[in-house]
């Protein structure tokens, strides 16, 4: 078989080791051609690609970001895409796609595959560990321990000037990096997407753990959090491909509105795409590696609109639908614990 792949979305850590784990056992144990498109959906809608194998793979396992590059490209967002991105495959005797990526991307996937007969494999991967269908992604643990060391290092500059730092993380729907990184950091503060804050309660936290004797405190926020409507201001910086809003700012909004409300001198750190780049760790190569083998395995199997999943310690295939069916968001039990150290 002639097995195509491709990353889509954003960039994370342990792209590079699930497309070696792809290609190493595609070609030496069953014995495929491999061929790596370029930039996400671009690649096939545009004929962009490059032949894989075991030497131009060689030494990439430690490595972040991805070898193929990326991009938000939607191929439902060109004229005619899914008919071209066919024929492309068809004329490059493609038999086949492992699609590398998040909600976007494998929820592209899912329709090429339902709606027009795209042969697609997914691998599920992104920081904001947010797909449904699967107990974790990788990219989420390297991006976690980037953020909590973030905020190991703030506290002693928050504690020697005697300042409330905010922390934004990345995640846009769901809470996860901030939740988890705040819960290890020990913050006093953490804003998810999935509850609405109020800035008031929020400062009234501050004023609570200050009156109480620290004269510091850490916020930590995710990018996706929103105020409860008619409470704070906040800004829109427009929409990609994909319909979803470009995130940024609520760190800083904060940072404003809780030195103005509480009299507290307030820093705002964003640590961006910083939680992106780098080295993967230990858990997200091995993570990444398991669910390229899963899905080399499947292409093979043709056991095409499937996506490898983690499921307790075992990786399952799973229908591609379900991995974008609904989001998996930080259940209300859970970020419970967290609320115990509030204020």
């Amino acid at each position: 078989m002639r097995i195509g792949v491709l990353t889509g979305g954003g960039d994370c850590p342990g792209l590079n080791a699930a497309i070696r784990a792809i290609v190493r056992k595609g070609i030496d144990h069953h014995g495929h051609a491999m061929v790596g498109f370029r930039d996400g959906w671009r690649g096939p809608l545009e004929n962009a690609y490059s032949e894989l194998t075991p030497q131009s793979t060689r030494g990439i396992l430690p490595r972040g970001g991805t070898i193929l590059g990326t991009s938000r490209t939607n191929p439902f967002k060109r004229e005619g895409g899914p008919e071209q991105l066919k024929e492309n495959l068809a004329a490059l005797h493609i038999d086949g796609l492992i699609a590398i990526g998040g909600e976007d991307t494998l929820g592209a996937a899912a329709r090429l595959h339902g709606d027009h007969d795209v042969p697609v494999v997914g691998v599920p991967k992104t920081i904001d560990n947010d797909l449904g269908a699967t107990d974790q992604t990788f990219g989420f643990d390297t991006a976690l321990h980037v953020a909590s060391e973030a905020i190991d290092r703030l506290h002693t500059t928050a504690e020697s000037h005697n300042r409330v730092m905010v922390v934004e993380v990345m995640g846009r729907h769901a809470g996860w990096i901030a939740f988890h990184s705040g819960l290890a950091g020990g913050a006093d503060v953490i804003l998810i997407p999935e509850r609405p804050f109020d800035v008031d309660e929020v400062c009234s936290l501050i004023a609570r753990r200050h009156s109480s004797g620290p004269s510091f405190s850490i916020v930590v926020v995710a990018e996706g959090a929103l105020p409860l409507e008619g409470t704070m201001e906040t800004v829109s910086a427009g929409t990609d491909e994909f319909g979803h809003e470009r995130l940024g700012g609520i760190g800083h909004r904060l940072e404003r509105e809780i030195e103005e409300r509480t009299g507290f001198e307030t820093r705002a750190t964003v640590l961006g795409h910083t939680q992106r780049g780098g080295t993967p760790t230990a858990f997200d190569r091995v993570l990444a590696t398991r669910f390229g083998i899963a899905a080399i395995d499947a292409a093979s199997e043709g056991r095409w609109g499937t996506m490898a999943a983690l499921r307790g310690p075992a990786v399952e295939l799973v229908p591609l639908a379900d991995a974008v069916a609904q989001l998996r968001t930080v259940p209300d039990a859970e970020f419970e614990v967290a609320k115990t150290f509030f204020g």
